[in-house]
This record gives structure tokens, C-alpha cells and sequence, in this order.
């Protein structure tokens, strides 16, 4: 299976379950990994053909900034929602990072899967 990847995306947000966290905007970092069949647009060499990863990073860049969850669990599953319903992605892994969450740790979050395809 071919994957397009988006590494290390880097949004601010305000995300948080604490009451100081609702008055501030917090660095979030993503990595995207989205099956996609790459023959075509190989072939064509035309950027229409493709999984278009500067669309979906703008996308997800204003999505993420509009939001509002208290949860990067929420946020990683909307993010999902979002990619598999408006770019019809049909598997994705997403990996959510809050940088500096937890004292002593680079960063927390989650690492999700979804979708039908079986990756390789």
C-alpha cells in the first residue's frame, strides 16, 4: 500500500481540560500517515491526481485552530472524521502530540488508526 505523509504539523489551539488551559493557545504537533494509491498520479505527473497533502494541511491547520476540545483524544478522532469525509481518505494513522503536557516529558497524546484499508 502506498501512504502520503504529513510530518510534524504544528498547530496552536486551545486544548485542555484545566481551567487555565481554556485562556490559552497550546502548541500541538501532527504526523499523518494516509493510504493512497500513488500509480495514478505517478503516472500523470498532475498534481489533481494526487492526495493533495498542502489542501489537507491548511485544512487541518484551520480546523485545529478553530477548535476547542478538552481532549487531544477528541480532536485526534475528529481530525480523522474530517480527513476521511471531505478528502476521502480510506485509512489513516494520526499521531497527536502535546508537547511539554507532562513534567519531564517531551510530549503526550494518542496515535490513532482508522479506516478500511490494511496497511503494509
Amino acid at each position: 500500500m502506498d501512504k502520503v505523509f504529513i510530518e510534524g504539523l504544528q498547530v496552536d489551539a486551545v486544548i485542555g481540560v484545566y481551567d487555565w488551559e481554556r485562556h490559552v493557545r497550546q502548541a500541538l504537533r501532527l504526523d499523518l500517515e494516509m493510504a493512497f494509491d500513488n500509480r495514478r498520479p505517478a503516472a500523470s505527473d498532475d498534481v489533481a491526481d494526487t492526495l493533495d497533502y498542502d489542501a489537507i494541511s491548511r485544512r487541518l491547520t484551520a480546523f485545529v485552530q478553530a477548535s476547542g476540545f478538552g481532549l487531544v483524544e477528541t480532536l485526534a478522532e475528529r481530525c480523522a472524521a474530517l480527513l476521511i469525509e471531505e478528502f476521502g481518505v480510506t485509512w489513516l494513522r494520526l499521531r497527536l502530540t502535546k508537547p511539554g503536557a507532562v513534567a519531564n516529558a517531551v510530549g503526550v497524546g494518542v496515535i490513532i488508526e482508522r479506516g478500511t484499508a490494511v496497511p503494509a
